[in-house]
């Protein structure tokens, strides 16, 4: 089942639960915009070369749309799609004011010069200037982009609306970005495994991780999760996979992922066959790379008790009934890795204040997010009587249905 299908699956599931109108329901599912636009730009050789640009704008009935951009050369429209409505469930999780939406630009950008890139990014800004902004649609890095992409972004928008640091988020910290922001989603991941490992009376400490993905994500929830006496038992990434049961040296780890830019030939630990390494023995499994990782085929041989959604939909519908019949806890997506679009939030209201924050208040303030949001998803978990997944759906899904009502806006 792809993205797209399983998000209308488990969307309908919590429009259910709810109880939702069908006309309401319907409403809440169409895309408030789908912007497609072609960016032809002089290539370093003089040849013009054109992609195709676009952004999906889901929701904006509790605040401005929110959602990255990516730069991928199979860049699906359902898959934008997907993601910019779960974006949207996300950010009304989180109780931040944010609608969803997701966008991107079909390229390779490993085949493109960094003075490509800024044209590129240039281009696609000037297509859609006039259609994101402060208080209407705010983006923020993806696959493929970063600091430097907002930088050329937040550039070429302040061309036309004059300086306006707070139209994206994921900047450099020297253009209004903020502190803790690259180790957000990591630490909020930290932060979301504690409640649930709380709420089951066990601590981080003494558990022990298997984590899937080494790039910023996973890197960062790999050295938290190290720091709090969790034991990481295996990891992999691009390049291959490595394990050891005492746990492996996280900082001897970064520094040799750092200089030969994989964790392949780490002499600390012995490898492994990257495909096994879902199914590796261990307590909380933590998948921070692709979606539709653990599926049907995989999701028997599984011997975590918990597995923590770092990536976007890494779980498949059938993997995810698999999972409950065996009693495994899953703690979804939408709520696992909203640290990055939490700690976007507060870049957004420090640009808007022109006040920033130190990393102790960014980092105090997304425990208090997280704790509140983990709370706010068990007590949908009792009110309906349904697992993590859809408890957070119906939190996401009733926080828009109402603001949608509050506004006028049901059919």
């Amino acid at each position: 089942m792809n993205a797209l299908a399983a998000t209308n699956r488990n969307f309908k599931l919590a429009a259910r639960l709810l109880g939702l109108d069908s006309k309401l329901e319907k409403s809440l599912l169409i895309p408030f915009r789908e912007i497609k636009v072609e960016c032809t730009i002089p290539k370093d050789d003089g040849s013009l070369v054109s992609y195709v640009g676009f952004r999906i704008q889901h929701d904006n009935a509790r605040g401005p749309m929110k959602g990255g951009i990516r730069y991928h050369p199979e860049v699906d429209p359902d898959e934008v799609n997907a993601l910019a409505q779960l974006m949207t469930w996300k950010t009304a999780v989180a109780n931040i004011p944010y609608g969803g939406a997701k966008g991107g630009i079909g390229c390779n950008p490993g085949e493109l010069s960094i003075s490509e890139l800024e044209r590129l990014t240039r281009v696609f800004t000037q297509k859609i200037h006039d259609l994101i902004g402060i208080h209407t649609d705010v983006p923020a890095p993806d696959m493929g982009t970063g600091p430097q992409t907002m930088a050329w972004i937040l550039d070429e928008y302040s061309k036309f609306h004059g300086y306006s640091p707070a139209v994206v988020t994921g900047k450099p910290i020297d253009l209004g970005g903020s502190l803790g922001r690259d180790a957000a989603t990591g630490r909020g991941v930290l932060f979301a495994t504690e409640a649930l490992l709380n709420d089951h009376g066990k601590t981080v400490s003494g558990q022990r991780f298997v984590i899937q993905g080494f790039g910023n994500v996973g890197s960062w929830a790999a050295q938290l999760i190290h720091e709090a006496g969790g034991k990481v038992v295996a990891v992999s990434d691009i390049s291959g996979a490595i394990h050891d049961k005492n746990g492996i040296d996280i900082p001897s780890l970064m520094k040799h992922v750092k200089e030969h830019r994989g964790v392949k030939g780490f002499g600390g630990a012995n490898a492994i066959d990257a495909n096994s390494i879902l199914v590796e023995d261990c307590d909380i499994l933590i998948p921070a790379a692709l979606g539709g990782v653990i599926n049907k085929e995989n999701a028997n041989e599984i011997k975590a008790k918990f597995i923590i959604e770092a990536a976007n939909h890494p779980t498949d519908p059938d993997a995810d009934e698999i999972l409950s019949k065996k009693g495994v806890v899953i703690l979804p997506d939408i709520f696992a890795n909203s640290g990055g679009v939490t700690v976007s939030y507060f870049e957004w209201v420090q640009n808007i204040q022109g006040f920033m924050w130190d990393e102790e208040k960014v980092n105090t303030e997304l425990k208090k997010y997280i704790g509140q949001g983990f709370k706010d998803v068990k007590e949908m978990c009792k009110t309906h009587n349904c697992d993590l997944r859809m408890g957070a759906f119906t939190l996401g899904v009733n926080r828009v249905a109402r603001a949608t009502v509050l506004r006028g806006w049901e059919a």
